[in-house]
């Protein structure tokens, strides 16, 4: 369905789930550029992998961005492009994106309680002080009597009458047992009507809404939907992702020997997914055979598939005879980006789609963040990261017409480029906070450039390495 903005004097509240959580993702979503001769009437870069590759040059960075993240919104099998919901008990929920509103099941607090440890008090004071306390999570003790106190700890059930809570630090009790308000010099202390006592229904009242629909879940969501009554909430799932990585030149371990070399993207890219929100269900090892290839490809089930490598077109790149094969249907296929170039984006079907990775590391990792990382947010109904930009440093030398993805790292209000940035190079990367977007020509010092984040550097709840 295509998301609408809410008309005058509607809330997005008022909306159905998929409405909210379209205007939800819309709202964060790359403005729709221009369609042009390399782009479908609805901006995607569809075209049917049994034909010859139309867009070899490749899409525009920006518009391939665009693409990946309206996919499953553009043919796909999922409505408002994201996962069919599930309800999940709390404990498995951080990460996810709530599809209903998290509506109060109770007042809070649910009865008037004590906002300190002290003595509940009645009427002006001295007050003769009851033998028992009333400790949190006892049932209601006796009414309170005027001029009486009785011990009380925080949290616990206010006794009936009574008229303001007197804290530890501003109490004392005579010779003969009487409580007498004090301040910290011992000179009389007021004690108003209401005094640190937290009246019932102060945070909410039953029914009403505390969150809405599109909410990401995060530690406090979770105390928040806990302390409201829920067991179980109802969220849109991560998506199940597959890697299969491609070479018979990969090791496993070891030393690179005899022209084969240790593969670094087995390691790298489970642990990155996770931390962009999927759930890795597969990872393996496919040699360089198409029939290889479209085996594995046809028993996977998962949401998502990432491949490396195979994606060009040299003497064992089956990818692309792979998806023709499969009757697929290329939404990306090559990217105006360095590195990275040869990636492409696939719909395998109604509800399964190919990310195809360039085998060189940092390539693949431009490939992450142009693709994978637009389509999964999507797909699990997640907001977009707000966009930022730093001065850069130091001069970067740009590609004549592609956009470079350049690691940097983050000094104070500076972005500082970083070398060994080459496709094939990790080092640069592994010392990164962020990868700096610098446009066709390169870019001078002081240059304003769009910094993408690293999920963990930022700190993004879809972190998870385990």
């Amino acid at each position: 369905m295509t998301p609408r903005t809410p008309r005058a004097g509607e809330d997005a509240d008022d909306l159905d789930v998929e409405e909210a959580l379209a205007l939800v993702n819309d709202a964060h979503a790359p403005g729709d550029r221009p369609s042009g001769d390399r782009t479908h009437g609805d901006g995607t870069h569809g075209t049917p992998a049994s034909g010859a590759p139309a867009h070899r040059e490749g899409a525009d960075w920006t518009e391939a961005r665009a693409t990946a993240e309206r996919a499953p919104r553009r043919g796909g099998g999922h409505r408002a492009g994201h996962l069919t919901p599930v309800s999940v008990p709390l404990s498995s929920a951080l990460g996810l994106t709530l599809v209903a509103p998290l509506v109060a099941l109770t007042d809070l607090p649910s009865f008037d309680t004590s906002a300190m440890d002290g003595w509940a008090v009645s009427g002006p004071g001295p007050w003769d002080v009851r033998e028992e306390g009333v400790l949190a999570g006892h049932t209601v003790h006796a009414p309170l009597t005027d001029g009486e106190a009785v011990r009380i700890a925080t949290g616990a059930r206010i006794p009936p009458d009574t008229t303001a809570v007197l804290r530890s630090e501003h109490g004392r009790t005579d010779d003969k047992g009487r409580l007498h308000a004090t301040a910290a010099t011992r000179a009389p202390h007021t004690v108003s009507h209401g005094q640190d006592i937290r009246p019932r229904g102060q945070e909410c009242r039953n029914g009403d809404q505390l969150l809405p629909v599109g909410t990401l879940v995060t530690p406090p969501v979770l105390g928040m939907a806990a302390a409201a009554g829920y067991d179980t909430l109802t969220v849109v799932p991560r998506p199940r992702a597959a890697v299969f990585v491609l070479g018979d030149e990969l090791l496993g371990e070891g030393l690179p020997h005899d022209g084969l070399i240790r593969d670094a993207l087995g390691p790298l890219l489970p642990p990155w997914l996770r931390a962009l929100g999927a759930d890795v269900v597969d990872v393996r090892r496919v040699g360089d055979q198409e029939d290889a290839l479209h085996q594995a490809l046809t028993a996977c089930d998962a949401d998502v598939v990432v491949t490396t490598g195979g994606t060009a077109a040299g003497p064992v790149d089956h990818v692309h005879p792979t998806l023709r094969r499969l009757g697929a249907e290329l939404l990306v296929d090559g990217v105006a980006v360095r590195p990275g170039h040869p990636m492409l984006l696939a719909r395998i079907s109604e509800k399964q789609y190919l990310v195809g990775l360039p085998g060189n590391p940092l390539a693949a990792v431009s490939g992450l963040v142009t693709l994978a990382e637009p389509l999964l947010r999507t797909l699990a109904a997640r907001p977009a990261p707000e966009g930022y930009t730093l001065p850069l440093r130091d001069a970067v030398q740009g590609h004549p017409h592609d956009t470079r993805l350049v690691p940097v790292a983050l000094r104070g209000d500076r972005a500082l480029p970083l070398l060994y940035n080459g496709p094939a190079m990790l080092r640069g990367i592994a010392a990164a906070d962020a990868l700096a977007v610098v446009p066709p020509g390169g870019a001078k010092p002081g240059h304003e450039a769009e910094l993408l984040d690293l999920p963990w550097a930022s700190g993004g709840i879809g972190v998870c390495f385990t």
